[in-house]
């Protein structure tokens, strides 16, 4: 059988858990080699890491600060050290905020914006020049609903997301001469950890409101990452597209 990726590397920031560890062993059912980047969860990723290589991948593991320029310039030495130079970013690392904007602090919305918006814009440029020298790439962000709709109590994420989807739109149509596809997934409510702020009622009263009648599952909305990132996508770019059973706002 023909491997869809022949000796190609994925980075996927943010991947020892939820969506980006989902991501990473999606990939891994096709051999490729994997960067999984995590910045303060050591044993998260090492696990997911022992279940990418139990399904054939070449993985590596590294840490950084996505909102330190050096740090990340690092990672990428590193990266080049051991051959895993990637054609496929995945920005997933992102953080949540709740609570009243009148209450919203200036560093909470620095941390949010450095992370969610910051980082995928410094993680991109960091690795854009060999994309470039060869003339092919694919960056698949991860965004939200919110970042379209906005969402009541979460005003800096939904921010950030909003950024995160112009920012898709605008390098892709930058990049699309050089073979460089750029879009973002964004999910609906997905079972992860982020939805741990909410309670039990809240979800439930939110999973009524989806016609789905339900969470998304991590692996769904890694398979949509997956599809962005083949080859044969090539003339999808600078799409925002929605994952969330029928949910709108």
């Amino acid at each position: 059988m023909t491997r869809p990726f022949p000796e190609q590397t994925v980075l996927i920031t943010g991947a020892s858990r939820g969506i980006g560890a989902a991501i990473a062993e999606r990939f891994a059912t096709v051999g490729m080699n994997i960067v999984i980047h995590y910045q303060s969860s050591h044993e998260g990723a090492n696990e997911t890491a022992r279940r990418c290589t139990a399904l054939g991948a070449n993985v590596m593991t590294v840490s950084a600060d996505i909102r330190v320029k050096s740090e990340i310039l690092r990672m990428k030495e590193r990266l080049a050290d051991h051959g895993f130079i990637p054609d496929i970013v995945i920005n997933n690392a992102g953080v949540s905020q709740y609570g009243l904007f009148t209450d919203l602090s200036e560093d909470e919305w620095d941390h949010v914006l450095d992370i969610n918006l910051k980082g995928a814009y410094m993680v991109t440029q960091a690795f854009l020049d060999t994309m470039i020298s060869r003339k092919y790439g694919r960056i698949v962000n991860v965004s939200s609903i919110w970042g379209t709709a906005g969402a009541s109590c979460e005003v800096a994420y939904s921010a950030s997301k909003g950024g995160l989807n112009a920012l898709t739109k605008a390098l892709a149509k930058e990049l699309a001469p050089s073979g460089i596809t750029v879009n973002a997934v964004a999910p609906g409510p997905v079972d992860t950890d982020m939805m741990a702020g909410f309670s039990t009622e809240e979800k439930e009263a939110l999973e009524r409101e989806i016609p789905a009648g339900r969470f998304a599952r991590p692996d769904e909305i890694a398979s949509l990452v997956y599809y962005l990132s083949l080859p044969e996508s090539g003339y999808i770019t600078g799409q925002i597209v929605g994952a969330n059973g029928g949910y709108s706002t």
